[in-house]
């Protein structure tokens, strides 16, 4: 299983969701079709899960890329409820253009409610090129090859001791923890920074742990999907035909005409087969969390709300959007979501960015996210 960090050579990258070297790179930006699966496994060990070393990763505190600015505390905000967002995961994806030889899609969610739909979740683009103020233009070997690195340069910057976020406000006390908001500064004094933040500087680093508050850290590494044996002919109007005989039209209200009738036969086969094609997919690897096909479509889990292409705004260059990711409902049992109070859900979130990666510079760019939940048949 290859790691999907970057570890880059002179002039090529290896390792990468959709790019193993820059001719692949040009056929993943076209929309091959080829398809990678992401899964978690536990970090190499501490640091390599830092911005430096570019990593894809799930959970804990974000590797910004770009170092400055970062996002500020009102963008990291939940579009419903209000509530500080979390961190959930990020991909490291470059593409084969100078102004994005680095790469980072990042997704935060709210953590407290599920009725905010696609407004508690937000999805930022990141990239730099080769040379730019925050890395050396020969990004480092992979872990194993030297010793674990020292701390990155975000180390420098202000950022929340709870969810690693950009940090305006500091402890009146100490004036050395950093916070995104007050929501933040009082969970962090509630945990023992009361007591921790009395020390006199240079007495170690506050180490006040939040339980059950960030969620749980992992790699994200990736692998290509396995092709499944193709269906035979024939195969799928057979299994609608049978479908069809096993409607009991009978068992139905007596209002409905056939018309009726028939058009519910029609949705229910159509659920069921975009279902079992869902099923189907994931059997082969049941623990992918994630599915990358820069260009190519989206897994449904179910056949109501799927977007149509009116549905996905170009990008704010005006460049069409595209999709790049998703990420599967498997994720959910990694996150221990049920740890956190109140329950999220999804059936699928799916992921689209700009079809030209268009240049920001340094700033951090929204992209679009759909969330579909699993039909109620589904469930």
């Amino acid at each position: 299983m290859a790691a999907s960090g970057m570890v880059m050579g002179e002039e090529a990258a290896v390792g990468i969701p959709g790019r193993e070297g820059e001719e692949e790179g040009e056929a993943a930006a076209s929309g091959s079709g080829r398809v990678e699966l992401g899964f978690v496994e536990a970090a190499a060990g501490p640091g390599w899960l830092g911005s430096s070393q570019f990593p894809s990763k799930v959970g804990g505190r974000p590797a910004w890329l770009s170092l400055g600015p970062l996002p500020g505390p009102e963008r990291l905000r939940c579009g419903g409820c209000g509530e500080p967002l979390l961190f959930l995961l990020q991909v490291y994806s470059p593409r084969p253009l100078p102004r994005a030889f680095h790469r980072a899609l990042l997704l935060f969610c709210c953590r407290r409610r599920t009725a905010c739909g696609r407004r508690s979740f937000l999805a930022l683009r990141s990239q730099l090129p080769r040379h730019n103020p925050f890395y050396p233009p020969r990004p480092p070997p992979p872990p194993g090859a030297r010793p674990p690195p020292p701390p990155g340069a975000e180390a420098r910057l202000k950022l929340c001791r709870v969810c690693g976020a950009a940090a305006p406000k500091s402890c009146s006390r100490c004036r050395r923890a950093h916070y995104c908001g007050r929501e933040h500064q009082a969970a962090h004094w509630r945990a023992g920074h009361r007591e921790a933040c009395q020390r006199p500087p240079g007495e170690g680093e506050d180490v006040v742990q939040l339980p059950n508050f960030l969620f749980p850290e992992f790699e994200l590494v990736m692998e290509l999907e396995e092709e499944q044996t193709a269906t035979p002919e024939g195969a799928e109007d057979q299994k609608s035909e049978d479908h069809k005989k096993h409607i009991e039209p009978d068992s139905v209200t007596c209002s409905m005409d056939d018309k009726e009738l028939e058009a519910m036969a029609k949705h229910e086969t159509k659920e069921d087969k975009i279902f079992d094609i869902f099923k189907k997919k994931i059997a082969l690897a049941p623990d992918q969390v994630l599915r990358y096909c820069r260009g190519g479509s989206p897994l449904w889990v179910s056949g109501e709300n799927i977007p149509k292409d009116t549905d996905i705004p170009n990008c704010s260059c005006g460049a069409k959007r595209i999709f790049e990711f998703q990420i599967m409902p498997q994720l959910l049992y990694y996150l221990k979501v049920d740890s956190l109070g109140e329950s999220i859900d999804w059936g699928t979130l799916a992921v689209y960015t700009c079809e030209e990666s268009c240049d920001h510079g340094n700033e951090y760019t929204t992209e679009f996210l759909w969330k579909q939940d699993f039909s109620a048949d589904n469930i």
